[in-house]
């Protein structure tokens, strides 16, 4: 386990400015956070996952930490969704937010999802709760904690994931134009609030949680807004 886990995410090598971390990451993401992965907090986070992956179960898989940067390169990124944990059941997350493997059972949040986009733009919902197809469109699906121990929702927050995912936001909101930030639930709202309103597009609604969906979130169109938005900026709409 200690071995994958250091293959696939990541290793020490020496640097001019010292020892950094050589994170196992899409090319053109690796790139823009080259500057975060140096520093401190983000070693202190390694060490943490690292012990984590090889006492505990955790998901998502070690290989999959960073897969929603790696579907989703930062100059194709046209859309933001915000999530906070990975799911925490077995075979449930893959590393994109809301997203489940081919073949798992949709979780409720999915599902309310996908019967707001339905009753949106018509489409079907699907058969599988696999969202890769929305990332490789430009989608970026990224949950603010990258990692969680299994059965335990909010394990591995206030351990410098949200630093780093803070940071991502930054770079997408500050280097890129005319992106869709779509942020649901109170969270994601306050993760967002630096965000540039002239330059970007910001839709809010409550989660689409069953516990809140009802207030707000079914029949807020936010689906067919982003493709709007994206068409009149010259960007292709998303299938959902």
């Amino acid at each position: 386990m200690e071995f994958e886990f250091r293959r696939i995410y990541g290793y020490f090598a020496l640097s001019k400015s010292g020892i950094i971390m050589d994170v196992k990451i899409e090319a053109s993401w690796k790139e823009q956070l080259r500057d975060e992965f140096e520093k401190p907090y983000f070693k202190q986070l390694t060490d943490f996952v690292r012990s984590e992956y090889t006492s505990q179960t955790v998901y998502p898989p070690a290989k999959l930490i960073f897969n929603a940067f790696e579907q989703c390169p930062f100059d194709q990124v046209k859309v933001v969704i915000l999530g906070q944990d990975p799911y925490h059941g077995p075979g449930q997350a893959h590393g994109l937010c809301f997203s489940v493997n081919d073949g798992v059972d949709f979780p409720p949040s999915l599902q309310n999802i996908f019967k707001e986009i339905q009753a949106d733009t018509g489409a079907a919902v699907p058969t599988s709760g696999n969202l890769e197809r929305w990332a490789k469109q430009g989608v970026l699906l990224l949950n603010a904690t990258l990692t969680v121990r299994a059965h335990t929702a909010g394990s591995h927050q206030k351990k410098g994931w949200e630093q780093f995912t803070d940071s991502v936001i930054h770079l997408v909101a500050n280097r890129l134009e005319n992106v869709v930030f779509i942020l649901w639930g109170n969270y994601a709202i306050s993760k967002g609030e630096f965000i540039d309103s002239r330059k970007h597009l910001i839709l809010k609604s409550v989660h689409p949680s069953p516990l809140s969906a009802s207030r707000g979130f079914f029949g807020n169109h936010q689906f067919s807004t982003t493709n709007k938005y994206l068409l009149e900026h010259g960007k292709t709409p998303v299938k959902w």
